[in-house]
């Protein structure tokens, strides 16, 4: 999107209309509008959460495989600004829904370019954002604005500044939101973090974090023609503008550069490590420790190459009480002798009387008998997925689709996204300025060093800016 309604596609609404559009929606809206089921031809006078699914590369279109086959949703849109994954995503659903019809055909999802087109729909009630991770906070205010609940892939946001303007307008516009960190909608994590939460392990001592970490780029990256099917400068949104390149913006071989370029992302340090931080988080969050205070490491960024987030790191996170995180990547964590990793991407709480570790498949405990430990009606409970257990994918989106039903709160909500997200910037702010941060949890913000506080926040391309 070039920010310039004359050269807009007549079919889309312009930046004005659009905005307009979704500030009488935001103003409308206080319950979420439903697509009977009869436009699927169902028998029960049901009624359907109208979906956009805002992006359909591998990720999207993996995790809303579950949409189809659920009477709660409909997916009425998808959106992409490339031509060819968007018009494979339209025919995909269409041809699930078709299978359910009598007649055998359907034709009632629309393929978009422009997520704004998507946004604008009275009878999308909700929508899937699993762009890449530039677009994740961008879309979600636009979201929140237009009065559309959101489930937003992880990590969160490019900048801290972005992950609280997030918070915000999710909170302002009274909006259903759930992270993309899905292990929260597993029995066996569950479990786990209230085993800790209730002192099965004893005193917390000690918490290690391992995440894979990003990986040099190709030092020669050559400029390639824009393809015909693709929208390029809706892709870089608000990114800095940079010439199209394999690498840069197609996924395989040397690509990927999305998640490894510090213009759309700050590396696995968040894209991976969202999803044992989330569960620190969860534990933290209940047990009314916040987020860590101070960061204090080393790392390394790739010294040639087109990709340049961090490649390595070791940072101890600091809370308030003395506790210390020992975040690091996996290669790091390789080194240490770290109870119960299992893969690359871990948290281990240490106790003074076991030790409990949650892998991404599965979790780990000493003493072992802690896996037949039964959380008591007068202990901590922990919230759920209304659907937890079996695979994750699943219960994670369908528990999401309850909540806009209830208005409550999913498991992954708004406010402990930003604060596990907040842990990897701070993190990565401190490897790239060599210095302790210092992190005040009430005014949100870095003290005593205006050089890190600045990079809190991330400047955008017109005119992608709020």
């Amino acid at each position: 999107m070039n920010g310039d309604e004359t050269n807009m596609n007549s079919s889309y609404p312009s930046r004005r209309q659009f905005l307009k559009r979704a500030s009488v929606a935001g103003a409308a809206l206080t319950l979420p509008n439903f697509i009977p089921s009869g436009l699927l031809g169902a028998n029960a006078p049901s009624q359907r959460i109208g979906i956009g699914l805002i992006a359909c590369g591998g990720r999207g279109m993996y995790e809303s495989s579950c949409y189809p086959g659920s009477d709660k949703c409909q997916v009425v849109a998808v959106c992409d600004p490339w031509e060819s994954k968007r018009l494979r995503a339209k025919q995909v659903f269409e041809r699930h829904y078709a299978a359910r019809r009598r007649s055998g055909a359907y034709k009632g999802c629309d393929a978009y370019a422009d997520f704004r087109n998507v946004l604008a729909r009275e009878d999308v009630d909700a929508v899937y954002i699993a762009t890449p991770d530039h677009w994740h906070v961008p879309i979600t205010i636009a979201a929140a604005r237009a009065g559309k609940d959101m489930h937003t892939e992880k990590p969160l946001g490019v900048s801290i500044r972005e992950d609280l303007a997030a918070r915000e307008a999710v909170r302002r516009h009274g909006r259903i939101f759930q992270y993309g960190a899905e292990r929260r909608s597993t029995t066996t994590a569950r479990h786990a973090i209230e085993l800790v939460l209730n002192g099965r392990i004893g005193r917390v001592q000690k918490i290690y974090v391992v995440s894979p970490a990003s990986v040099k780029g190709p030092v020669d990256d050559p400029v390639l023609p824009v393809p015909a099917d693709l929208d390029y400068d809706l892709w870089l949104g608000p990114a800095p503008w940079a010439p199209f390149s394999a690498a840069r913006a197609i996924s395989g071989g040397n690509g990927n550069g999305i998640f490894h370029i510090y213009d759309y992302a700050i590396g696995f340090i968040a894209g991976w490590a969202a999803h044992p931080l989330d569960q620190v988080q969860w534990w933290a969050d209940n047990a009314g420790m916040g987020v860590p205070v101070t960061y204090e490491g080393t790392g390394r960024l790739p010294d040639d190459g087109l990709f340049n987030c961090l490649i390595q790191w070791d940072v101890q996170c600091r809370y308030k009480n003395g506790l210390v995180m020992r975040f690091m990547d996996n290669r790091t964590a390789q080194q240490q002798d770290i109870p119960g990793i299992r893969d690359s991407n871990a948290a281990t709480f240490v106790g003074t009387d076991g030790w409990i570790c949650v892998n991404y498949g599965e979790v780990q405990m000493n003493p072992p008998s802690l896996q037949n430990s039964i959380i008591g009606p007068d202990e901590i409970h922990l919230v759920r997925s209304n659907r937890a257990g079996g695979e994750y994918v699943e219960p994670h989106h369908m528990s999401w689709l309850d909540c806009i039903r209830t208005r409550q709160d999913p498991v992954g909500n708004i406010e402990s996204a930003v604060r596990s997200d907040i842990i990897s910037h701070l993190s990565d702010i401190c490897v790239r300025t060599g210095r302790k941060i210092r992190w005040d949890p009430v005014k949100e913000t870095i003290v005593g060093d205006d050089t890190a506080a600045r990079m809190m926040t991330r400047a955008r391309r017109a005119p992608w800016t709020f």
